[in-house]
């Protein structure tokens, strides 16, 4: 279990909290998230082995980089850490950012964490960071994923038809994206 120090919290939701990703965080429980076909089977991570140290050299490549964020999930209950989700990579000129997520706990699946961390994650892009736009995309087999975006207000603005292989037949990547709408809508 991973012990919330206050320094490390950047933001709170109801039920999770988000800190950066620790190298500290790769221990067995991450080991088993990322070489879990039920786990991965929406990543493009799973066409590779995943050993212990080329999880924590990722984990030390993102943390000296600036233009992405990782971040732990972490229950407020017990500070349990039960996924990832990262901002990046950030194009500051136009302020734009992908988002992407995995919730390797399964005990935590269909219990609306990915929609909430979202949710945090919007307000952290939006209101501290000042980005204009977000980005994210799933397999449109993937519906809990599309679900918890759209539940957040990303909308879909495309559809790459059989774009990626997964359990053994193509299937459509869905593109999504949002706005800040609090920045208004200039267009020329």
């Amino acid at each position: 279990m991973n012990k919330r120090k206050d320094n490390s919290l950047f933001i709170s939701g109801d039920r999770v909290y988000l800190r950066e990703l620790q190298v500290e965080d790769v221990g067995q429980e991450y080991y088993h998230w990322m070489n879990d076909p039920e786990v991965t089977q929406y990543l493009e991570s799973r066409f590779n082995p995943n050993p212990m140290d080329a999880l924590r050299e990722y984990v030390k490549s993102i943390k000296r980089d600036q233009n992405n964020i990782l971040s732990a999930i972490c229950l407020k209950e017990d500070d349990r850490h039960i996924g990832n989700i990262k901002l990046g990579s950030i194009n500051w000129i136009h302020r734009f950012a992908d988002v992407g997520l995995l919730i390797g706990e399964k005990d935590c699946w269909r219990q609306g964490y990915a929609s909430e961390v979202i949710g945090c994650l919007v307000h952290y892009a939006f209101d501290v960071l000042d980005l204009h736009k977000l980005n994210a995309g799933c397999y449109a087999a993937h519906q809990a994923s599309l679900k918890a975006f759209q539940k957040n207000g990303f909308q879909i603005e495309g559809n790459r038809k059989k774009q990626y292989i997964c359990n053994g037949i193509y299937t459509d990547a869905v593109m999504l994206g949002l706005i800040n709408s609090e920045q208004g809508t200039d267009e020329k």
